[in-house]
């Protein structure tokens, strides 16, 4: 009987001992398979930013003009079909999301008629006179779908807290000479500013666009208000649907990026 059970012992460590290379190999194998999967869709390129890691002010400034210039440019018919796609409304891909109201509008309506949505430059064309031509004029970063009133509402005015609410917009506010988003889309709109601010620095036949810490801008090639707009960009940090729509318009139509969306601690490194 001791025999036996010894042979029995033996039987048993030798299965543990089979079972434990078994396992072991497993985990082995799994880290390599890890390895040598693809990115994830939507990642940002490696190396985009390269150019402008371990730089500050103005510096960084440049560096990140050089990057983002590198881009296909839209014409102006051209926009109706990319924020048809960037501004998709995720429970109905037949509308589009309203950027300033967040009402989800049928992309058919899209004109200049009352109920229409239309083309808003976040960025007001008229601060710095481009308007409509390819360049800053046709950057889908900064032009929104909007409800047609609300558009005119707007109209070029700067970016300041304060006003009377709009009546077709609940929660955005608007007086004489500024105009405040609602909430949840402040941080947007400090975002896009600062893109085209970085994007557009007088080369070529446009304006050096710049920000200020003003407002009644007019048609200098100027943004304000800038220290209320940093706030904004504090307050409301890039959300899925920004990175989304960063992606899209990367990967499917001007083929360079936000880098304030990518990376937002670079406003504190160039405006504070």
């Amino acid at each position: 009987m001791r025999g036996d059970g010894v042979r029995t012992t033996a039987r048993s460590r030798t299965a543990t001992l089979a079972l434990g290379v078994v396992v072991a190999l497993v985990h082995v194998q799994a880290p390599a398979t890890a390895a040598t999967s693809e990115p994830e869709p939507g990642a940002i390129p490696d190396g985009y930013y390269e150019d402008a890691e371990g730089k500050t002010g103005d510096e960084l400034k440049d560096a990140l003009h050089e990057i983002i210039s590198e881009q296909t440019v839209l014409h102006y018919d051209d926009v109706w079909d990319a924020v048809s796609v960037t501004d998709e409304d995720p429970e109905n891909p037949e509308n589009v999301t309203l950027f300033y109201s967040g009402d989800s509008r049928s992309k058919d309506r899209n004109g200049g008629d009352e109920g229409d949505w239309n083309r808003e430059h976040v960025w007001a064309k008229s601060h710095g006179d481009f308007g409509t031509t390819p360049g800053p004029g046709t950057d889908v970063h900064h032009l929104r779908p909007t409800d047609h009133t609300v558009n005119s509402t707007r109209g070029n005015k700067d970016f300041d807290e304060g006003g009377e609410e709009v009546d077709d917009a609940p929660g955005n506010f608007t007086d004489e000479d500024s105009w405040e988003p609602r909430d949840e889309v402040k941080g947007d709109v400090a975002r896009m500013v600062f893109y085209m601010a970085v994007r557009y620095e007088g080369t070529g036949e446009f304006a050096d666009l710049e920000l200020n810490d003003e407002v009644d801008n007019g048609s200098a090639p100027y943004m304000g208000r800038e220290s209320v707009l940093v706030e904004w960009h504090e307050q409301d940090p890039p959300d899925e649907a920004e990175r989304t729509r960063n992606d899209v318009i990367y990967e499917d139509w001007q083929h360079n990026r936000n880098p304030f969306i990518d990376n937002p601690e670079w406003v504190g490194d160039i405006w504070d």
